[in-house]
């Protein structure tokens, strides 16, 4: 399994927490920053995912 399939759901969840607080603090800006750390953490995962996919394809 690629690092980026563990480390993009992490990122994805730090970034919500990131978007929870700008929205419980009036924090525009810290909740524009998780949103995108979310986007970022979904990218992450799937580019992973594609990596583990050609990496088997290959290996046969």
């Amino acid at each position: 399994m690629d690092k980026d399939r563990v480390e993009g759901p992490l990122k994805e969840a730090g970034g919500k927490a990131k978007e929870a607080w700008g929205d419980l603090t009036n924090d525009r800006e810290t909740e524009a920053e998780g949103e995108a750390d979310q986007v970022e953490g979904k990218v992450q995962h799937e580019w992973g995912e594609g990596k583990d996919t050609v990496r088997d394809a290959t290996d046969d």
